[in-house]
């Protein structure tokens, strides 16, 4: 749908004019503010699950609404409605405007780069909201037996799908005028497996910005077999030993280490804060020069790509990390302006009723030069952490803990057992410097991500080659 497309579809939805969006742009602008703009979103989410061989659970939701955001200098003035019409919209005009001129801004916004390209990332003949209900169930039932027929000790699988339809029309006081058709698909397969009173589960998934018929390829099926590899794989593992040891990370999904330690540090308004172990470090080394970090939300079909952000600024390519050395941060609108920096397109929200703030799309590392099967063998005695769970990070000293979900021991330059109740634990640029070994193998995420921060949540991608961590502080269970 053309940005055209979008105005009309929420004129015409809501009974609004230009003329009166006009008027409440001005409303939100009187007197001491720099710049306001106008978010609507309709969306539309449908789910369907499966457990224990029944599809149980099948819901359809819209959600819609407006928020107007007022910046002020440094200071922000936010109001929402669910109820989108010209009195409420300025009513929530004039509420962001209040908040917002306690302290008046004289701030010139930064502008997105001249000739920065736009882009058609997601455009579908058939949007996956528009699948049949039955077509959905099918294909749970399928995975259900896929899931079954990998062994015996499989007795229950956990299946679901979530499809999204997002549209999003951004209007500024700059006169900008940005819409977007977003949509967005999910399958996940959790498989448990049973044996001689043990327990265990693997889960595996994944998705991104494409036709629900994607997932028909084969790649739902490879999704259940890999849940069921892993919990049959768990049922074996012993338990995991402690200490310092080396680290080898498979590639992709263990990029999720790279996006909670490091990338959310390299996030504009921690380091304008100067809470960040980052703040202040642009141009210095702060890794090893084979580590190469990336943000693109540019790239086709994938979770965390977007055709604009949610300030309506084209997405780009930023490079953040070049060779070990700090090259720049991601930045949204405000924190671009105040820090004077060049815009990112980062400036991301999980809906219309919360603010935008400075996000990562897809962020990986981009690959080295050696084979992954030598990283192994240049092991003697180390772990191998090929999936991982839950994890914890603080920002201000980059400080992480993360839970391998799927880890083996290497020994003797060969993978060994798979060991269970392994934590890796560190420091984000610390273990930046402990790369000795980057793989050929970059690979992203299947799709799955999400990523929280200040009660927000959107989707993601990372990524990631085989790399090596030397001296990495491993929590394990074995006594």
């Amino acid at each position: 749908m053309e940005v055209a497309g979008v105005e009309r579809f929420f004129c015409e939805r809501f009974g609004l004019t230009n003329a009166g969006l006009e008027r409440v742009l001005g409303a939100a602008l009187a007197r001491h503010a720099d710049y306001a703009d106008l978010y609507f979103e309709f969306r539309v989410i449908q789910t369907a699950s499966l457990e224990e061989g029944v599809v149980k659970h099948a819901t359809r939701t819209l959600d819609q609404g407006v928020g107007v955001r007022v910046l002020a200098g440094a200071r922000s003035g936010y109001a929402y409605s669910d109820e989108v019409s010209l009195e409420r919209l300025e009513i929530a005009a004039r509420t962001a405007r209040l908040i917002a001129e306690e302290r008046g801004g004289t701030h010139a916004l930064t502008a997105p780069a001249a000739g920065r390209p736009h882009h058609d990332l997601y455009a579908l003949a058939r949007p996956p909201v528009d699948t049949p209900l039955a077509e959905q169930t099918a294909l749970l039932v399928r995975l259900d037996a896929v899931a079954r027929a990998v062994d015996p000790c499989i007795t229950n699988v956990l299946a679901g799908i979530g499809i999204e339809h997002r549209v999003v029309l951004i209007m500024t006081s700059a006169g900008a005028v940005v819409g977007d058709v977003r949509p967005l698909v999910r399958l996940t397969v959790t498989c448990v497996a049973e044996r001689g009173g043990g327990r265990q589960q693997g889960t595996y998934g994944g998705g991104g910005r494409f036709a629900f018929g994607t997932l028909g390829d084969g790649r739902a099926e490879r999704f259940a077999r890999e849940a069921a590899r892993q919990a049959l794989v768990n049922l074996d593992a012993v338990e995991a030993p402690a200490g310092p040891t080396t680290v080898v990370l498979g590639p992709g999904w263990p990029g999720i280490l790279l996006h909670e330690a490091i990338g959310h540090g390299l996030e504009g308004d921690f380091n304008r804060k100067r809470v960040s172990a980052f703040t202040d470090r642009i141009g210095t080394r702060v890794g090893s020069e084979l580590c190469t970090v990336i943000d693109d939300g540019t790239l086709p079909g994938r979770r965390g790509s977007l055709n604009v952000d949610d300030e309506g600024t084209p997405t780009g390519r930023t490079v953040l990390i070049e060779r070990g050395i700090l090259r720049g941060y991601l930045q949204d609108r405000l924190n671009a302006t105040l820090m004077g920096m060049p815009l990112t397109g980062n400036g991301r929200r999980e809906s219309f009723a919360h603010l935008p703030m400075p996000r990562m799309t897809n962020t990986f590392m981009l690959a080295g030069e050696d084979v992954p099967e030598d990283i192994i063998r240049s092991v003697d005695r180390g772990l191998y952490a090929v999936s991982f769970g839950g994890g914890q990070v603080d920002i201000t000293n980059g400080r992480f803990v993360f839970s391998a979900s799927e880890a083996y021991r290497i020994e003797g330059g060969k993978i060994g057992p798979p060991v269970k109740g392994a934590t890796l634990i560190g420091n984000g640029p610390d273990v930046l410097t402990r790369i000795t070994r980057v793989g050929s193998d970059l690979q992203l995420d299947e799709g799955i991500g999400t990523c929280g921060k200040d009660g927000q949540s959107v989707p993601v991608g990372v990524g990631l080659p085989t790399v090596r961590i030397d001296g990495l502080t491993v929590g394990g269970t074995q006594a």
